[in-house]
């Protein structure tokens, strides 16, 4: 049960987050970009909440990752577009459709089909050499094309797939103890992919909506993590059920991507109108 109530609170620490580093990217000097960016945003105040919010969230998800398989932790800490758009609305204003509760409710849906399919483990342990490799030739790959990448799809995509990296090797990580970790290079992977992450949802949300640029990221990660989770780290499903987590991840990536799209539409009128 702690997995689960961690699991929970790493979603409303996320959509904190998500909320204060949209408004605090979008204020801030366009001369910068990528780590340069991000190093500036550490001043802001207000990003500093978001960021807070985003380590918060990520600590209270890997610690869910000890017990939970990742396609429950990773669509668990989606639903928190879903929060963000709450906390939005409460916050800034924003404006809730119809359309929008609706695919609300299709994520919640997913959600629920997941915990029910969902069965506790622990991760294969994956050596220290061929996991540096294996994880690290991709976030090495990131940082190297970042200045090359301008859509603000592209961007949270990439986004996306960092912060899966961050997601796998912190589930082979996450029963060990954790003073462990200080001297665990894949920690220290973790940690590097968790930056370089950042650095790419900084600047889509620089570029775009928080809504949508939230979504592509959390739709991407989803997928990732939940096939590597299944295939390669040994978590586990209960028996019959299979079927239910594939509806279950479908529902949430269509939810997430469906709820983006959606702000953009929304969005688009406004921006013609002005």
């Amino acid at each position: 049960m702690t997995g689960y109530l961690e699991l929970a609170a790493s979603a409303v620490m996320y959509a904190l987050g998500i909320v204060a580093q949209s408004v605090a990217s979008r204020r801030a000097d366009d001369a910068t970009s990528g780590l340069g960016l991000l190093a500036r945003l550490l001043r802001d105040r207000l990003y500093l909440l978001g960021f807070g919010g985003q380590v918060a969230g990520f600590a209270l998800a890997f610690l869910a990752r000890a017990e939970l398989p990742l396609y429950l932790v990773q669509a668990g800490s989606s639903c928190a577009v879903g929060l963000a758009t709450a906390f939005g609305v409460l916050a800034l204003g924003w404006r809730v459709r119809s359309a929008e509760v609706g695919v609300l409710v299709v994520m919640a849906a997913g959600l629920v089909l997941l915990v029910a399919a969902a069965t506790p483990s622990t991760a294969h342990d994956v050596p220290t050499g061929p996991g540096l490799l294996l994880f690290g030739l991709p976030v090495l790959a990131l940082v190297l094309v970042q200045r090359w990448v301008a859509g603000v799809v592209p961007l949270a995509a990439l986004a996306g797939l960092a912060f899966a990296v961050v997601a796998i090797t912190s589930r082979t990580i996450a029963d060990g103890p954790l003073p462990a970790l200080v001297f665990h290079p894949l920690a220290w992977l973790t940690l590097l992919a968790a930056l370089v992450g950042q650095s790419y949802l900084v600047l889509a949300l620089r570029r775009g909506p928080a809504t949508p640029t939230a979504a592509t990221m959390d739709a991407t990660t989803v997928v990732i993590t939940s096939v590597v989770g299944i295939a390669a780290l040994g978590d586990r499903i209960t028996p019959g059920r299979e079927w239910w987590v594939a509806v279950g991840v479908a529902l949430v990536v269509s939810g997430v991507l469906l709820l983006g799209f959606a702000d953009r539409v929304a969005r688009t009128p406004a921006r013609a109108a002005a």
